[in-house]
């Protein structure tokens, strides 16, 4: 019993600590991070991500969301934006653009990774739309599309 509740209080230390330190994630972002999304989209987009792993409708990892992007599958992509080296998803912003596929950058690959329910980072993900999750899904893809691409 007290091996719970102290995986309990350090799990609420971590979440406080991503919160706090959100400023200290964007110092270590690369520079092809571009559009960033914000503390409160980022958020939003966590959340999204999770329902839709419950529901197995992400795809993960660079290898997976190129197969699937490159098949015509459509979604928000969300990208990682302290992944080095950066030629290992540099192709990716372009690809989504010339599929009009909306995509931001989020400045944590290790919460990316546990919002999918997973313990490792993760560079890419596809949030794929379902009906379980629709409203969180429309007000995360009005927020991404309206944010400026770079040039």
């Amino acid at each position: 019993m007290t091996k719970t509740k102290k995986e309990k209080g350090s799990t609420e230390e971590e979440a406080g600590s991503t919160e706090k330190s959100y400023q200290e994630l964007i110092a270590n972002i690369n520079p092809i991070a571009n559009p960033l999304a914000s503390r409160k989209l980022s958020k939003k987009l966590y959340k999204c991500i999770k329902k839709a792993a419950k529901l197995k409708q992400i795809r993960r990892g660079v290898k997976e969301v190129q197969k699937f992007i490159n098949k015509g599958e459509t979604g928000i992509v969300v990208l990682a934006g302290d992944t080095l080296p950066i030629e290992v998803y540099c192709h990716l912003p372009i690809m989504c653009e010339d599929r009009n596929l909306p995509y931001a950058y989020i400045p944590s690959k290790a919460d990316l990774g546990s919002s999918a329910g997973s313990k490792r980072p993760t560079c890419v993900i596809l949030i794929k739309r379902h009906d379980e999750y629709e409203e969180a899904y429309d007000e995360c893809l009005e927020e991404v599309s309206a944010l400026p691409k770079p040039i």
